[in-house]
């Protein structure tokens, strides 16, 4: 029997026992090591705030409608929308022939304590050797940031104001230094600041202390940063974005805001400085280079990058709690009892 982590409503956890099934003989069976928690996405589910819940996707015509069903709920949400999972393959169908048990896979299958995948994913979501298995977790938050970069289109020499030091801010951080840019990393939480330091931001600003576009415009001749990335998820931190971006210049929109923008004042700084905002989301990249980059590709890239050393993944991990903990581990980020940055879920061994 395997066992899940389930948001049965808002703000209320609970696991529940699931049988397994028999491999096919293309397939493996994975048992989880590490899932991570994301302080966004995950959050919205655990916090009641996630717009699938109050509206349905239409997915032909790619926009949200008004449910008239006075029952719909998203919610009870099993494995709780997870996305940064590892496990170690421990069993392998008849038919396998390039994965073998003990192989590190990394995925998004959820807080459960096993999956199954087909040999060809496996073998194309191998960890590289030598790498600790639980950097794993980042597959698809380090896309998203890595896809955020490639959006930004950032040119050695530019200033790039990162909007939001958490998890994926930080990635963002990292990747956009490697890109050759000035970073500003930007957050209202200094602990969180610390650590753009300790990432290579050039310069850190609290926008709780400070006009943030005005300290930004002073740092680049009055002009302004050449392109900002939103990645927190505020309506607010997206605003001074706009605001501290340069004529012409381009805000990457990459937080999962939720509800109402009510702080955006569209008539101010975005209309004047004729500011383009570009959406950055991991269903997919700019089709502009569609051709060679997948969401594949960029997780494979990600990996490469940690494995070099020249990304570090590891140290954004602050706590790492037993999987039968979860309902801990989920109340301690939503009500910030604890200074964290990414929260990890370890599963028996």
């Amino acid at each position: 029997m395997g066992k899940v982590l389930v948001i049965e409503k808002p703000r209320q956890i609970s696991f529940e026992e699931y049988q397994e099934r028999e491999l096919k003989e293309n397939e493996v069976r994975l048992k989880t090591l590490y899932s991570g928690i994301s302080a966004g996405t995950q959050l919205t589910v655990y916090r009641g705030t996630n717009p699938y819940d109050k509206k349905k996707w239409n997915a032909k015509l790619r926009i949200f409608e008004q449910t008239q069903d006075n029952n719909h709920s998203i919610y009870p949400v099993k494995g709780a929308w997870a996305y940064e999972e590892v496990g170690v393959v421990v069993e392998v169908g008849s038919n396998v022939k390039n994965v073998e048990k003990g192989d590190i896979i990394y995925g998004t299958w959820g807080h459960r304590t096993t999956n199954i995948v087909s040999e060809e994913f496996a073998i194309n979501h191998k960890l590289p050797p030598g790498l600790n298995p639980i950097v794993g977790i980042y597959s698809q938050m380090g896309a998203i940031a890595l896809n955020a970069i490639l959006d930004a289109d950032i040119h050695i020499g530019e200033t790039v104001a990162v909007f939001g030091q958490g998890v994926p801010g930080h990635i963002v951080t990292q990747m956009a230094r490697l890109n050759g840019a000035r970073v500003i990393a930007v957050d209202l939480d200094d602990y969180r600041l610390e650590f753009s330091k300790k990432f290579g931001a050039d310069v850190i600003l609290n926008s709780g202390k400070c006009d943030v576009a005005k300290e930004i415009k002073a740092l680049t001749d009055n002009k302004g940063a050449d392109i900002c990335i939103e990645i927190s998820g505020s309506d607010q931190a997206l605003h001074q974005a706009i605001r501290s971006t340069t004529y012409n210049g381009r805000v990457v929109c990459s937080g999962f805001l939720q509800g109402a923008a009510n702080h955006l004042y569209l008539g101010e700084e975005f209309h004047h400085n004729r500011i383009n905002i570009v959406c950055s989301q991991i269903e997919a990249v700019n089709p502009a280079i569609s051709y060679r980059w997948s969401r594949l590709r960029m997780e494979k890239t990600v990996m490469a990058l940690a494995k070099s050393g020249r990304l570090d993944l590891e140290s954004l991990i602050t706590h790492v709690i037993p999987f039968k903990e979860g309902a801990k581990a989920y109340d301690m980020l939503d009500k910030r009892v604890e200074k964290c940055l990414q929260v990890v879920l370890k599963f028996e061994e």
